[in-house]
């Protein structure tokens, strides 16, 4: 199994056995499910029968995104402009990084996001923003949003940010 962890902070962000997709070489999309957890009871988002469907959930229950629960993510907010600011010194951090590492990836870098990140303001108000469980201001910010269907939520990890372990 590939871990994925957060290259400036180390916090962990997702793995391999969730669905992975590269986008455009920049980003990876993590497609999630909604589960619903208790206690003693894990949903581990298996089609509930008719009937366990109706049933409301129990007391201390609750429906969460199943990377957010695996790997402890927190939830953060930003409005536009503090969100523009964070991503121009990430960014950069990100590139500083890359020349040290790989330097034949920082061009493709840049321009990939920089491209990215235009889509990203321009449906800056579909996404949810989460950080990684040591909540370091400096680390990644994860994107969630939903697919076209509206029920189906998805993160979304810049991919030169990351940092691959074998478990």
């Amino acid at each position: 199994m590939l871990l994925y962890e957060d290259a400036i902070s180390g916090d962990e962000l997702f793995s391999d056995a969730f669905p992975v997709k590269e986008v455009d070489n920049i980003v990876y999309e993590v497609d999630c499910r909604t589960i619903t957890i208790s206690a003693d009871n894990v949903d581990i988002g298996a089609n509930p029968s008719a009937e366990e469907a109706e049933e409301s959930l129990e007391e201390g229950a609750k429906t969460v995104i199943d990377v957010v629960h695996a790997f402890r993510l927190q939830q953060t907010s930003f409005d536009k402009k503090s969100f523009l600011s964070y991503l121009k010194g990430y960014m950069k951090t990100v590139k500083t990084k890359l020349a040290e590492t790989n330097p034949d990836r920082v061009e493709a870098f840049e321009k990939g996001a920089q491209t990215y990140a235009k889509k990203i303001v321009a449906n800056f108000k579909d996404f949810d923003f989460y950080i990684g469980e040591g909540m370091n201001p400096d680390g990644m910010v994860a994107l969630l949003n939903y697919r076209e269907d509206g029920v189906t939520p998805y993160f979304t990890f810049w991919k030169d940010g990351l940092k691959e372990t074998k478990q």
